[in-house]
Protein backbone atom coordinates (compact mmCIF):
# COMPACT_ATOMS: atom_id res chain seq x y z
CA UNK A 1 0.00 0.00 0.00
CA UNK A 2 1.39 3.08 -0.74
CA UNK A 3 2.09 4.91 2.87
CA UNK A 4 2.81 1.91 4.40
CA UNK A 5 6.52 2.37 4.80
CA UNK A 6 6.67 5.74 6.10
CA UNK A 7 3.38 6.05 7.81
CA UNK A 8 3.45 2.60 9.48
CA UNK A 9 6.78 3.42 11.51
CA UNK A 10 5.33 6.61 12.48
CA UNK A 11 2.21 5.86 13.55
CA UNK A 12 3.06 2.63 15.64
CA UNK A 13 6.00 4.82 17.20
CA UNK A 14 2.60 8.03 18.07
CA UNK A 15 0.67 4.89 19.10
CA UNK A 16 3.33 2.85 20.95
CA UNK A 17 4.08 6.21 22.94
CA UNK A 18 0.18 6.84 24.13
CA UNK A 19 -0.43 3.52 24.99
CA UNK A 20 2.77 2.28 27.71
CA UNK A 21 7.42 31.46 2.53
CA UNK A 22 4.48 34.30 3.90
CA UNK A 23 1.44 33.57 2.69
CA UNK A 24 -1.00 36.24 1.04
CA UNK A 25 -3.80 34.27 1.43
CA UNK A 26 -8.17 34.80 1.71
CA UNK A 27 -10.70 32.72 3.27
CA UNK A 28 -12.86 30.94 0.26
CA UNK A 29 -16.17 30.06 0.53
CA UNK A 30 -17.16 26.68 -1.48
CA UNK A 31 -18.45 26.97 -4.97
CA UNK A 32 -21.37 25.03 -6.32
CA UNK A 33 -20.54 22.22 -8.14
CA UNK A 34 -22.51 19.16 -9.42
CA UNK A 35 -24.98 18.25 -7.41
CA UNK A 36 -24.84 15.53 -5.16
CA UNK A 37 -26.52 12.20 -7.48
CA UNK A 38 -28.62 10.16 -4.92
CA UNK A 39 -30.25 11.83 -1.89
CA UNK A 40 -28.82 10.96 1.19
CA UNK A 41 -31.00 10.48 4.24
CA UNK A 42 -28.96 11.69 7.29
CA UNK A 43 -29.57 10.22 11.19
CA UNK A 44 -29.94 12.22 14.39
CA UNK A 45 -26.89 13.28 16.18
CA UNK A 46 -28.41 11.22 19.02
CA UNK A 47 -27.76 8.07 16.96
CA UNK A 48 -24.08 7.86 17.76
CA UNK A 49 -23.31 6.01 21.39
CA UNK A 50 -19.50 6.91 21.86
CA UNK A 51 -18.22 4.14 24.31
CA UNK A 52 -14.64 3.01 24.56
CA UNK A 53 -13.28 1.11 22.28
CA UNK A 54 -11.21 -1.45 23.92
CA UNK A 55 -8.43 -3.17 24.55
CA UNK A 56 -5.46 -1.04 25.33
CA UNK A 57 -6.79 2.26 23.44
CA UNK A 58 -6.93 5.15 25.73
CA UNK A 59 -10.23 6.85 27.04
CA UNK A 60 -9.35 10.10 25.22
CA UNK A 61 -10.40 7.70 21.99
CA UNK A 62 -13.95 7.00 21.91
CA UNK A 63 -15.27 4.72 19.59
CA UNK A 64 -19.31 4.10 17.67
CA UNK A 65 -21.05 2.19 15.01
CA UNK A 66 -23.42 4.39 12.45
CA UNK A 67 -26.00 2.66 10.30
CA UNK A 68 -25.53 3.73 6.59
CA UNK A 69 -27.65 2.67 3.30
CA UNK A 70 -26.10 0.12 1.74
CA UNK A 71 -27.70 1.28 -1.61
CA UNK A 72 -27.73 5.29 -0.96
CA UNK A 73 -30.60 4.90 -3.95
CA UNK A 74 -33.07 3.41 -1.92
CA UNK A 75 -32.02 4.71 1.76
CA UNK A 76 -34.87 3.00 3.54
CA UNK A 77 -33.55 -0.79 2.31
CA UNK A 78 -30.69 -2.49 3.76
CA UNK A 79 -28.32 -1.32 6.18
CA UNK A 80 -24.49 -1.10 6.47
CA UNK A 81 -22.39 -0.52 9.43
CA UNK A 82 -19.59 2.33 9.26
CA UNK A 83 -17.18 2.58 12.63
CA UNK A 84 -15.91 5.59 13.50
CA UNK A 85 -13.66 6.74 16.23
CA UNK A 86 -12.83 10.40 17.92
CA UNK A 87 -10.59 12.32 20.28
CA UNK A 88 -12.25 15.82 21.31
CA UNK A 89 -10.59 18.98 20.35
CA UNK A 90 -8.31 19.62 23.05
CA UNK A 91 -8.93 23.14 23.53
CA UNK A 92 -12.84 23.95 23.27
CA UNK A 93 -12.69 26.97 23.15
CA UNK A 94 -10.66 26.91 20.45
CA UNK A 95 -12.50 24.39 18.43
CA UNK A 96 -13.56 24.97 14.90
CA UNK A 97 -15.35 21.43 14.34
CA UNK A 98 -14.20 18.08 12.96
CA UNK A 99 -11.53 16.69 10.99
CA UNK A 100 -11.93 13.87 9.25
CA UNK A 101 -8.90 11.44 8.06
CA UNK A 102 -8.64 8.68 5.53
CA UNK A 103 -5.42 6.66 5.64
CA UNK A 104 -5.27 5.36 1.77
CA UNK A 105 -6.16 2.53 -0.07
CA UNK A 106 -8.68 1.54 -1.25
CA UNK A 107 -9.03 -1.11 2.17
CA UNK A 108 -7.24 1.64 4.42
CA UNK A 109 -8.53 1.11 8.12
CA UNK A 110 -8.86 4.43 9.47
CA UNK A 111 -10.30 3.84 12.79
CA UNK A 112 -7.02 3.96 15.21
CA UNK A 113 -5.40 6.97 12.93
CA UNK A 114 -6.80 9.74 15.55
CA UNK A 115 -5.01 8.22 18.50
CA UNK A 116 -2.05 8.01 15.74
CA UNK A 117 -2.13 12.05 14.28
CA UNK A 118 -2.69 12.97 18.19
CA UNK A 119 1.13 12.05 18.11
CA UNK A 120 1.79 13.76 14.88
CA UNK A 121 0.34 16.70 14.15
CA UNK A 122 1.01 20.15 15.86
CA UNK A 123 -1.65 21.08 18.96
CA UNK A 124 -2.41 24.01 17.04
CA UNK A 125 -4.36 21.57 14.72
CA UNK A 126 -5.34 19.50 17.49
CA UNK A 127 -6.73 22.34 19.34
CA UNK A 128 -9.34 23.14 16.89
CA UNK A 129 -10.40 19.99 15.70
CA UNK A 130 -11.94 16.66 16.92
CA UNK A 131 -9.95 13.96 15.23
CA UNK A 132 -12.85 11.81 13.58
CA UNK A 133 -10.82 8.01 12.23
CA UNK A 134 -13.53 5.55 10.29
CA UNK A 135 -13.38 2.53 8.26
CA UNK A 136 -14.69 2.75 5.02
CA UNK A 137 -17.65 0.65 3.94
CA UNK A 138 -16.60 -3.00 3.45
CA UNK A 139 -12.91 -2.38 5.30
CA UNK A 140 -11.88 -3.48 8.73
CA UNK A 141 -14.95 -3.28 11.42
CA UNK A 142 -17.34 -1.88 8.57
CA UNK A 143 -18.97 -4.59 7.70
CA UNK A 144 -16.01 -6.16 6.17
CA UNK A 145 -16.02 -8.21 2.52
CA UNK A 146 -14.54 -11.37 2.43
CA UNK A 147 -13.56 -13.13 -0.82
CA UNK A 148 -12.03 -16.15 0.37
CA UNK A 149 -8.58 -15.69 -0.86
CA UNK A 150 -5.37 -17.54 0.26
CA UNK A 151 -1.70 -16.05 0.88
CA UNK A 152 -1.19 -17.81 -2.77
CA UNK A 153 -3.20 -15.67 -4.10
CA UNK A 154 -2.27 -12.63 -2.00
CA UNK A 155 0.71 -12.53 -2.31
CA UNK A 156 1.63 -10.87 -5.71
CA UNK A 157 -1.27 -9.33 -6.71
CA UNK A 158 0.28 -7.77 -9.67
CA UNK A 159 1.81 -10.22 -11.38
CA UNK A 160 4.59 -9.96 -13.90
CA UNK A 161 3.64 -10.82 -17.76
CA UNK A 162 4.84 -13.92 -19.27
CA UNK A 163 3.83 -15.49 -22.49
CA UNK A 164 4.28 -18.64 -20.30
CA UNK A 165 2.01 -17.85 -17.35
CA UNK A 166 -0.27 -15.52 -18.89
CA UNK A 167 -3.07 -18.17 -19.72
CA UNK A 168 -2.78 -19.03 -15.62
CA UNK A 169 -2.89 -15.63 -14.96
CA UNK A 170 -6.41 -14.95 -16.75
CA UNK A 171 -7.78 -18.09 -14.85
CA UNK A 172 -6.59 -16.67 -11.30
CA UNK A 173 -8.20 -13.44 -12.43
CA UNK A 174 -11.18 -14.66 -13.13
CA UNK A 175 -11.68 -17.05 -10.20
CA UNK A 176 -10.54 -13.69 -8.11
CA UNK A 177 -13.50 -12.27 -9.66
CA UNK A 178 -15.85 -15.14 -9.34
CA UNK A 179 -15.08 -15.68 -5.70
CA UNK A 180 -15.52 -12.35 -4.61
CA UNK A 181 -18.90 -11.82 -6.83
CA UNK A 182 -20.25 -15.36 -5.08
CA UNK A 183 -19.47 -14.44 -1.47
CA UNK A 184 -20.78 -10.90 -1.80
CA UNK A 185 -23.70 -10.86 -4.08
CA UNK A 186 -25.78 -7.52 -2.41
CA UNK A 187 -23.05 -6.03 -1.67
CA UNK A 188 -20.06 -6.12 -3.54
CA UNK A 189 -21.23 -3.38 -6.39
CA UNK A 190 -22.35 -1.07 -3.48
CA UNK A 191 -18.51 -0.80 -2.39
CA UNK A 192 -17.55 2.43 -4.53
CA UNK A 193 -15.64 6.08 -3.66
CA UNK A 194 -18.87 7.50 -4.64
CA UNK A 195 -20.92 5.48 -2.03
CA UNK A 196 -17.92 5.93 1.07
CA UNK A 197 -18.02 9.67 0.07
CA UNK A 198 -21.79 9.76 0.52
CA UNK A 199 -21.42 7.92 3.97
CA UNK A 200 -18.86 11.01 4.59
CA UNK A 201 -21.79 13.12 4.38
CA UNK A 202 -23.81 10.87 6.64
CA UNK A 203 -21.33 10.79 9.47
CA UNK A 204 -20.94 14.32 9.01
CA UNK A 205 -24.82 14.67 9.81
CA UNK A 206 -24.53 12.45 12.33
CA UNK A 207 -21.67 14.26 14.07
CA UNK A 208 -23.89 17.51 14.22
CA UNK A 209 -21.65 19.39 11.91
CA UNK A 210 -22.49 21.93 9.29
CA UNK A 211 -19.41 21.10 6.81
CA UNK A 212 -16.54 19.05 7.31
CA UNK A 213 -12.77 19.36 7.18
CA UNK A 214 -10.66 16.74 5.96
CA UNK A 215 -7.23 15.06 5.61
CA UNK A 216 -6.77 12.30 3.19
CA UNK A 217 -3.45 10.63 1.68
CA UNK A 218 -3.36 8.76 -1.40
CA UNK A 219 -5.69 7.34 -2.32
CA UNK A 220 -8.04 9.54 0.36
CA UNK A 221 -7.01 12.08 -2.15
CA UNK A 222 -9.04 10.81 -4.68
CA UNK A 223 -12.05 9.71 -2.00
CA UNK A 224 -11.73 13.87 -0.79
CA UNK A 225 -11.88 15.27 -4.37
CA UNK A 226 -15.24 13.09 -5.00
CA UNK A 227 -16.36 14.04 -1.72
CA UNK A 228 -15.92 18.16 -3.07
CA UNK A 229 -17.65 17.22 -6.27
CA UNK A 230 -20.62 15.66 -4.56
CA UNK A 231 -20.98 17.81 -1.80
CA UNK A 232 -19.15 20.95 -2.26
CA UNK A 233 -21.56 23.13 0.32
CA UNK A 234 -20.15 20.56 2.84
CA UNK A 235 -16.10 21.25 2.06
CA UNK A 236 -14.83 23.21 4.97
CA UNK A 237 -10.80 22.84 5.31
CA UNK A 238 -9.61 19.90 2.59
CA UNK A 239 -5.91 18.80 2.76
CA UNK A 240 -4.94 16.29 -0.18
CA UNK A 241 -1.36 14.54 0.50
CA UNK A 242 0.01 12.58 -2.25
CA UNK A 243 -2.57 12.70 -4.94
CA UNK A 244 -4.45 10.26 -7.41
CA UNK A 245 -5.35 12.54 -10.67
CA UNK A 246 -9.31 11.41 -10.92
CA UNK A 247 -8.54 11.36 -14.91
CA UNK A 248 -6.47 8.32 -14.15
CA UNK A 249 -8.44 5.75 -11.69
CA UNK A 250 -7.88 3.23 -11.62
CA UNK A 251 -5.87 1.39 -14.52
CA UNK A 252 -4.17 4.31 -15.30
CA UNK A 253 -2.69 5.32 -12.13
CA UNK A 254 -1.48 1.58 -11.67
CA UNK A 255 0.47 1.86 -15.53
CA UNK A 256 1.66 5.40 -13.78
CA UNK A 257 3.67 4.07 -11.30
CA UNK A 258 5.49 2.13 -13.88
CA UNK A 259 6.28 5.64 -15.96
CA UNK A 260 7.06 7.24 -13.18
CA UNK A 261 9.42 4.61 -11.37
CA UNK A 262 12.16 4.34 -14.87
CA UNK A 263 13.06 8.08 -13.89
CA UNK A 264 13.49 7.70 -9.84
CA UNK A 265 15.13 4.63 -10.59
CA UNK A 266 17.81 6.50 -13.20
CA UNK A 267 18.00 9.32 -10.43
CA UNK A 268 18.74 6.06 -7.87
CA UNK A 269 21.35 4.93 -9.57
CA UNK A 270 23.07 8.15 -10.47
CA UNK A 271 22.96 8.60 -6.28
CA UNK A 272 24.09 5.52 -5.38
CA UNK A 273 27.17 6.06 -7.47
CA UNK A 274 27.78 9.25 -6.45
CA UNK A 275 28.03 7.28 -2.81
CA UNK A 276 29.99 4.07 -3.99
CA UNK A 277 32.56 5.21 -1.17
CA UNK A 278 29.82 4.50 1.21
CA UNK A 279 27.86 1.29 -0.68
CA UNK A 280 30.24 -0.21 -3.07
CA UNK A 281 27.05 -1.05 -5.79
CA UNK A 282 29.64 0.58 -8.74
CA UNK A 283 31.22 3.82 -9.58
CA UNK A 284 29.29 4.74 -12.81
CA UNK A 285 25.25 4.45 -12.79
CA UNK A 286 25.52 2.24 -15.47
CA UNK A 287 27.59 -0.27 -13.32
CA UNK A 288 24.82 0.26 -10.48
CA UNK A 289 21.96 -0.62 -13.09
CA UNK A 290 23.95 -3.48 -14.39
CA UNK A 291 24.05 -5.12 -11.25
CA UNK A 292 20.49 -4.45 -10.43
CA UNK A 293 19.97 -6.46 -13.16
CA UNK A 294 21.67 -9.44 -13.03
CA UNK A 295 20.47 -9.79 -9.99
CA UNK A 296 16.90 -9.92 -11.09
CA UNK A 297 17.84 -12.82 -14.02
CA UNK A 298 19.79 -14.75 -11.04
CA UNK A 299 16.35 -14.62 -8.82
CA UNK A 300 14.74 -15.52 -12.42
CA UNK A 301 16.57 -18.57 -12.79
CA UNK A 302 16.44 -19.41 -8.89
CA UNK A 303 14.64 -17.71 -6.62
CA UNK A 304 17.16 -16.04 -3.98
CA UNK A 305 17.08 -17.02 -0.36
CA UNK A 306 16.53 -13.59 1.63
CA UNK A 307 16.17 -14.58 5.20
CA UNK A 308 13.95 -17.55 4.95
CA UNK A 309 11.41 -15.89 2.24
CA UNK A 310 12.66 -17.00 -1.69
CA UNK A 311 12.14 -13.85 -4.09
CA UNK A 312 11.79 -14.39 -7.80
CA UNK A 313 13.18 -11.69 -10.57
CA UNK A 314 9.89 -9.78 -10.28
CA UNK A 315 9.35 -9.56 -6.79
CA UNK A 316 12.89 -8.12 -6.53
CA UNK A 317 11.76 -5.59 -8.93
CA UNK A 318 8.75 -4.87 -6.96
CA UNK A 319 10.95 -4.51 -3.66
CA UNK A 320 13.54 -2.25 -5.45
CA UNK A 321 10.76 -0.04 -6.79
CA UNK A 322 9.02 0.41 -3.77
CA UNK A 323 12.17 1.64 -1.93
CA UNK A 324 14.21 4.18 -4.92
CA UNK A 325 12.60 7.00 -3.43
CA UNK A 326 14.71 6.57 -0.19
CA UNK A 327 17.81 6.46 -1.93
CA UNK A 328 19.87 4.89 1.10
CA UNK A 329 17.18 2.59 1.77
CA UNK A 330 17.24 1.17 -1.64
CA UNK A 331 21.23 0.85 -1.85
CA UNK A 332 21.07 -0.80 1.35
CA UNK A 333 18.92 -3.38 -0.30
CA UNK A 334 21.28 -3.61 -3.52
CA UNK A 335 23.40 -4.72 -1.17
CA UNK A 336 21.86 -7.29 0.74
CA UNK A 337 20.15 -8.42 -2.70
CA UNK A 338 23.86 -8.79 -4.04
CA UNK A 339 24.81 -10.86 -1.04
CA UNK A 340 21.98 -13.61 -1.37
CA UNK A 341 22.82 -13.67 -5.42
CA UNK A 342 26.27 -14.51 -3.65
CA UNK A 343 25.10 -17.48 -1.19
CA UNK A 344 25.46 -15.23 1.61
CA UNK A 345 22.98 -15.30 4.14
CA UNK A 346 20.85 -12.30 4.59
CA UNK A 347 18.64 -10.91 7.62
CA UNK A 348 14.96 -11.26 6.17
CA UNK A 349 13.13 -9.21 4.08
CA UNK A 350 9.57 -8.06 5.61
CA UNK A 351 7.11 -9.16 3.22
CA UNK A 352 3.39 -7.92 3.40
CA UNK A 353 0.93 -10.04 1.99
CA UNK A 354 -2.56 -8.24 2.60
CA UNK A 355 -5.62 -9.82 4.48
CA UNK A 356 -8.53 -11.31 2.60
CA UNK A 357 -10.67 -8.32 3.51
CA UNK A 358 -7.93 -6.02 2.56
CA UNK A 359 -7.51 -7.75 -0.85
CA UNK A 360 -11.38 -7.98 -1.09
CA UNK A 361 -12.30 -4.52 -0.33
CA UNK A 362 -9.11 -2.98 -2.90
CA UNK A 363 -10.52 -4.74 -5.50
CA UNK A 364 -14.43 -3.79 -4.62
CA UNK A 365 -12.74 -0.23 -5.09
CA UNK A 366 -10.28 -0.08 -8.20
CA UNK A 367 -12.71 -2.61 -9.84
CA UNK A 368 -16.18 -0.86 -9.08
CA UNK A 369 -15.08 2.74 -9.47
CA UNK A 370 -14.53 2.39 -13.56
CA UNK A 371 -14.89 0.04 -16.21
CA UNK A 372 -11.64 -1.79 -17.37
CA UNK A 373 -10.85 -3.27 -20.62
CA UNK A 374 -12.61 -7.01 -20.38
CA UNK A 375 -10.41 -8.73 -23.50
CA UNK A 376 -7.44 -10.79 -22.24
CA UNK A 377 -5.51 -9.80 -25.67
CA UNK A 378 -6.03 -5.96 -24.36
CA UNK A 379 -3.50 -7.14 -21.25
CA UNK A 380 -1.24 -9.10 -23.72
CA UNK A 381 -0.63 -6.28 -25.82
CA UNK A 382 -0.03 -3.62 -22.97
CA UNK A 383 2.19 -5.86 -20.77
CA UNK A 384 4.44 -7.05 -23.95
CA UNK A 385 4.35 -3.20 -24.87
CA UNK A 386 5.18 -1.98 -20.93
CA UNK A 387 7.49 -4.45 -20.61
CA UNK A 388 10.14 -3.00 -22.88
CA UNK A 389 8.56 0.37 -22.02
CA UNK A 390 9.04 0.36 -18.23
CA UNK A 391 11.22 -2.83 -17.74
CA UNK A 392 11.18 -2.40 -13.94
CA UNK A 393 7.63 -2.42 -13.72
CA UNK A 394 5.46 -2.04 -16.78
CA UNK A 395 4.80 -5.65 -17.14
CA UNK A 396 3.18 -6.48 -13.98
CA UNK A 397 0.76 -3.25 -13.78
CA UNK A 398 -0.43 -3.77 -17.45
CA UNK A 399 -0.80 -7.73 -16.85
CA UNK A 400 -4.16 -8.90 -16.44
CA UNK A 401 -6.01 -7.70 -13.65
CA UNK A 402 -9.44 -9.02 -11.75
CA UNK A 403 -11.31 -6.46 -12.39
CA UNK A 404 -11.24 -7.91 -15.93
CA UNK A 405 -14.07 -9.76 -14.97
CA UNK A 406 -15.99 -7.38 -12.61
CA UNK A 407 -19.39 -6.86 -13.16
CA UNK A 408 -20.47 -3.54 -14.84
CA UNK A 409 -19.65 -0.68 -12.18
CA UNK A 410 -23.62 0.49 -10.78
CA UNK A 411 -22.17 4.30 -12.00
CA UNK A 412 -19.69 5.76 -13.93
CA UNK A 413 -16.71 7.25 -12.58
CA UNK A 414 -17.15 10.69 -10.62
CA UNK A 415 -15.32 13.37 -12.98
CA UNK A 416 -13.67 16.43 -10.58
CA UNK A 417 -14.60 19.67 -12.09
CA UNK A 418 -14.98 22.50 -9.38
CA UNK A 419 -13.83 25.49 -7.96
CA UNK A 420 -13.88 23.80 -4.53
CA UNK A 421 -10.33 25.43 -2.06
CA UNK A 422 -8.16 22.45 -1.10
CA UNK A 423 -4.98 22.30 -0.67
CA UNK A 424 -2.83 19.71 -1.71
CA UNK A 425 0.96 18.55 -0.95
CA UNK A 426 2.90 16.71 -2.90
CA UNK A 427 6.59 15.27 -3.12
CA UNK A 428 8.35 15.73 -5.92
CA UNK A 429 10.26 12.66 -6.13
CA UNK A 430 7.31 10.23 -5.34
CA UNK A 431 6.31 7.53 -7.81
CA UNK A 432 3.76 6.07 -6.08
CA UNK A 433 1.67 9.00 -6.50
CA UNK A 434 3.66 11.44 -8.99
CA UNK A 435 3.97 14.44 -9.44
CA UNK A 436 2.18 14.69 -12.70
CA UNK A 437 -0.95 12.85 -10.96
CA UNK A 438 -0.98 16.15 -8.66
CA UNK A 439 -0.70 18.27 -11.44
CA UNK A 440 -3.75 16.43 -12.78
CA UNK A 441 -5.83 16.72 -9.32
CA UNK A 442 -5.03 20.83 -9.11
CA UNK A 443 -6.81 20.85 -13.06
CA UNK A 444 -9.55 19.41 -12.06
CA UNK A 445 -9.84 20.98 -8.38
CA UNK A 446 -9.53 24.67 -9.59
CA UNK A 447 -10.02 26.63 -6.27
CA UNK A 448 -7.39 24.34 -5.23
CA UNK A 449 -3.50 25.57 -4.21
CA UNK A 450 -0.72 22.70 -4.58
CA UNK A 451 2.46 22.58 -2.58
CA UNK A 452 5.37 21.08 -3.95
CA UNK A 453 8.23 20.07 -1.93
CA UNK A 454 11.17 20.20 -4.43
CA UNK A 455 13.62 16.97 -4.05
CA UNK A 456 11.09 15.23 -1.56
CA UNK A 457 11.24 11.77 -1.13
CA UNK A 458 9.14 9.19 -0.46
CA UNK A 459 5.22 8.89 -0.49
CA UNK A 460 3.21 11.19 2.37
CA UNK A 461 4.29 14.73 3.44
CA UNK A 462 2.09 16.44 5.95
CA UNK A 463 3.58 15.73 9.45
CA UNK A 464 5.84 13.96 8.43
CA UNK A 465 9.08 15.56 8.74
CA UNK A 466 9.75 15.85 4.92
CA UNK A 467 9.64 19.92 4.74
CA UNK A 468 8.92 22.13 7.55
CA UNK A 469 8.01 24.70 4.49
CA UNK A 470 5.33 22.39 3.62
CA UNK A 471 4.26 21.46 7.24
CA UNK A 472 3.59 24.87 7.82
CA UNK A 473 1.65 25.96 4.92
CA UNK A 474 -0.88 23.47 5.75
CA UNK A 475 -1.07 24.00 9.45
CA UNK A 476 -1.95 27.49 8.31
CA UNK A 477 -4.18 26.59 6.19
CA UNK A 478 -6.20 24.33 8.16
CA UNK A 479 -5.93 26.89 11.39
CA UNK A 480 -7.05 29.59 9.49
CA UNK A 481 -8.65 28.32 6.81
CA UNK A 482 -6.24 30.97 4.69
CA UNK A 483 -4.79 29.25 0.73
CA UNK A 484 -1.55 30.79 -0.80
CA UNK A 485 -2.14 33.25 -2.95
CA UNK A 486 -0.96 30.83 -5.46
CA UNK A 487 0.78 27.32 -6.11
CA UNK A 488 4.35 26.67 -3.77
CA UNK A 489 7.28 25.54 -4.07
CA UNK A 490 8.62 24.26 -0.91
CA UNK A 491 12.30 23.02 -0.09
CA UNK A 492 12.61 19.26 1.45
CA UNK A 493 14.30 19.45 4.50
CA UNK A 494 18.03 18.05 4.86
CA UNK A 495 17.93 14.21 5.02
CA UNK A 496 20.15 12.74 8.09
CA UNK A 497 23.60 11.71 6.93
CA UNK A 498 22.50 7.90 7.96
CA UNK A 499 18.99 7.02 7.47
CA UNK A 500 17.43 6.24 10.40
CA UNK A 501 15.58 3.30 8.90
CA UNK A 502 19.03 1.61 7.62
CA UNK A 503 20.29 1.41 10.75
CA UNK A 504 18.63 -1.86 11.41
CA UNK A 505 20.30 -5.57 9.67
CA UNK A 506 17.54 -5.56 7.21
CA UNK A 507 15.09 -3.99 4.65
CA UNK A 508 13.25 -1.08 6.81
CA UNK A 509 9.56 -2.26 6.02
CA UNK A 510 7.84 -4.83 2.96
CA UNK A 511 6.37 -2.96 -0.24
CA UNK A 512 3.08 -2.67 -0.65
CA UNK A 513 0.92 -4.59 -2.81
CA UNK A 514 -2.09 -2.28 -3.15
CA UNK A 515 -0.34 0.99 -3.44
CA UNK A 516 -2.92 3.25 -2.87
CA UNK A 517 -2.65 3.19 0.98
CA UNK A 518 -1.22 4.38 3.70
CA UNK A 519 -2.44 1.82 6.61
Amino acid sequence: MLLRRRWTSKIALGVAALLTPTLLGTTAAAAPAAGPGPSVTAPATSSLNWQGCGGDIPATVRCATLKVPLDHRRPGGRKIDVALSRIRAADPAERRGVLIFNPGGPSGSGIFYPLALSGLLPQSVKDRYDLIGFDPRGVGASSPLACGTTTADERLTYRPYTEATFAQDVAWARDIADRCRNRNKETLRHITTRNTARDMDIVRAALGERRISYFGLSYGTYLGSVYTQLFPQRVDRFVLDSAVDPKRVWRGMGQSWAEQAEPAFDRWTEWTARHAARYGLGDTSAEVERLFWDIVARADREPLDLGGTRFDGAEVREYIRWEITHPSVAARTLGLLRDAAAGKPVPPFPTFVPTDNELASYLAIVCGDTRWPTDPAVYRADSRRDSVRYPLYGDSVSNIFPCAYWDRPVEPATKIDNKVPALIVQNAWDSQTPLAAALGLRRALKGSRLVTVDEGQGHGVYALGISACADDVATRYLTTGRLPARDVTCRADPLPEADARSASPGPAAAPARHPFAGS
